[in-house]
């Protein structure tokens, strides 16, 4: 984060675990993603492919097991597109986001699976559930994956 914007951090062993975050940052990552989907869909059945639903597959777990820091769309944030905003009038909590790359890589390993196995139309449609779910994060800030979160929590405090 920039130097004066307030984060949260809890110490866990060496690392510092950013609570919270700039809610603009995971709305620039699902363009991003966005982006990457849509060629992944346009090529599925080449090499190249292949090798960007790997490439997400990867983004999404370093975002969901090393945190939202760690993520090469959240570094592309940070260096480059929130030097030149404001300061964000309020944070978020970054478990939401984290629990949405998650979800993402969970369904990212099923199609990246189902691709390698040759089964094209399953991983298309998986990847096509996934660019859904960026989409509406990238164009309207609504992230289904926090939202999940946020009902699980309901139905388990029940």
């Amino acid at each position: 984060m920039r130097p004066g914007l307030p984060t949260v951090c809890r110490m866990t062993s060496t690392m510092c675990t950013r609570t919270h975050i700039d809610p603009r940052g995971p709305r620039v990552g699902a363009s991003i993603t966005s982006l990457v989907l849509v060629a992944a869909i346009v090529l599925v059945s080449t090499p190249v492919g292949v090798v960007l639903v790997a490439w997400q597959t990867l983004v999404f777990a370093l975002g969901a097991v090393v945190g939202l820091h760690a993520q090469p769309y959240g570094i592309v944030y940070r260096t480059f597109v929130q030097p030149r905003l404001a300061r964000p009038a309020e944070l978020e909590d970054a478990a939401g986001p984290r629990f949405a790359q998650a979800v993402g890589f969970a369904m990212l390993v099923i199609a990246l699976v189902t691709l390698v196995a040759g089964l094209t139309l399953v991983a298309t449609t998986i990847l096509a559930f996934a660019l859904g779910a960026a989409f509406l994060n990238a164009a309207f800030g609504l992230c289904l994956g926090c939202e999940m979160r946020l009902v699980g929590l309901r139905v388990l405090s029940r």
